[in-house]
């Protein structure tokens, strides 16, 4: 790459990953970052709550693209080259050790954004990174004589002779604007990773409220999730609706986030199994009110509340459940239907899915199949896995690709 110029725009995860990758990889190029607001990295500071997921502890290549809705089969042969287990090293190797959590999420020791961010920045730096904010090139234009040239609202043009572009999701078609401009074509955006609103008023009154394995399906779709719900004041939430959600997200948006939603409250017993315990809970506790005996692990205001949708009254007792009434507390426990009736994104991870065109990428080295020097990567990509740390795996491993291909390293 000798001192060519390369442009870099966007400076969060994978713009930084792939500035840092290049000028590590080529001491004597010129590289340049641009950042459209005043910060770099705002969505690492928040992602996590503030702490960070920075990957998963997740090491098959194959198993690993299993947790992309949209984009798992492009990115199957780029985790052969760079995966979790790079990355770990990749920011051990710069001094940031990171955990691992029950649920496969790793964080830094330090549970704080702000140390991936200052390994971030002082890797830029230390490899001789231009680092420039409040920098949106509003134009670019490729150059008759080769390369790109930025132009901006206020100050000169820039010019270079490769240009990477990794300006994050499209939650809005103007997102991707540029690389439109540029001959590429985006798959339309709709958001990815989002809560469910319900209409039960009984359910909002159990709010904070959380239960570890649920079993959420859509009806008539395929669609099926188990894990952790949590009930909100608007609905339900948690590891499970979340997954859902991303699996579902262009059919729900197609119905406008209006749409039945089934829970099995106790997945892990089958009607038979859940007869069985009631009518044990029937026999061993005879004058105990339904209401206030739950049956495990499900959590007491809710069970009170499962019991009372179900039509059984607060005062009736267990030996005086008739079958009827029995038959329909196992529905209500394994066959709860709720209406959606509209959702909230999940403000942790803002992802979206849809963006630029998979087809038109060469995933060896993220360079556009369309603009020979044009790199594209990250959220830009019509891209997006589940929550715990997967985007920002795909943003990691496309922006190392990037970066090692416009240094002139790459092997594809």
């Amino acid at each position: 790459m000798s001192d060519r110029r390369v442009v870099v725009v966007g400076g969060g995860a994978a713009g930084f990953f792939t500035a840092i990758t290049c000028a590590e990889a080529c001491p004597a190029g010129h590289i340049t970052l641009l950042e459209k607001s005043p910060q770099f990295l705002s969505k690492v500071r928040i992602s996590g709550g503030g702490r960070c997921n920075v990957t998963h502890a997740c090491f098959e290549p194959r198993e690993l693209s299993s947790h992309y809705p949209r984009g798992g089969s492009a990115l199957l042969a780029p985790f052969q080259r760079f995966q979790p287990r790079h990355t770990i090293a990749w920011f051990e190797a710069r001094g940031v050790k990171l955990k691992t959590e029950a649920d496969g999420r790793m964080f830094p020791v330090t549970d704080s954004s702000e140390t991936v961010i200052e390994c971030l920045l002082g890797a830029a730096r230390a490899a001789g990174v231009e680092l420039l904010a409040n920098r949106a090139p509003q134009r670019v234009t490729r150059r008759f004589e080769g390369g790109f040239e930025l132009e901006f609202d206020k100050g000169e043009p820039l010019v270079g002779e490769s240009l990477m572009l990794a300006t994050g999701g499209c939650r809005v078609p103007a997102a991707g604007q540029l690389a439109v401009s540029l001959g590429h074509t985006l798959e339309p955006p709709v958001p990815s990773l989002f809560t469910f609103h319900i209409g039960a008023p009984w359910l909002h009154e159990l709010a904070g409220i959380s239960v570890p394995s649920v079993e959420v399906s859509l009806p008539g779709l395929r669609l099926r999730e188990r894990g952790a719900v949590l009930l909100t004041h608007a609905g339900l939430s948690g590891p499970a609706i979340l997954r859902l959600s991303a699996w579902g997200a262009r059919v729900l948006h197609e119905r406008n986030y209006q749409f039945p939603l089934r829970l099995n409250w106790l997945p892990h017993l089958d009607g038979q199994a859940l007869t069985a315990e009631l009518e044990s809970r029937r026999r061993a506790q005879p004058a105990r009110f339904v209401v206030n005996t739950p049956l495990p692990p499900l959590p007491a205001r809710l069970w009170h509340n499962l019991v009372l949708a179900a039509g059984i009254g607060s005062e009736t007792r267990w030996a005086d459940l008739s079958r009827s009434a029995r038959h329909r507390l196992i529905q209500q426990l394994s066959l709860t239907e709720l209406q959606v009736i509209g959702k909230t994104l999940n403000q942790d991870e803002f992802v979206t899915c849809g963006g630029v065109r998979l087809s038109e990428v060469n995933f060896k080295t993220m360079e556009s199949r369309i603009c020979p020097s044009l790199y594209l990567g990250g959220e830009l990509l019509d891209i997006d896995g589940l929550t715990g740390g997967f985007n920002f795996q795909a943003a990691w491993t496309t922006g190392w690709l990037a970066g090692q291909a416009m240094s002139g390293r790459s092997d594809g």
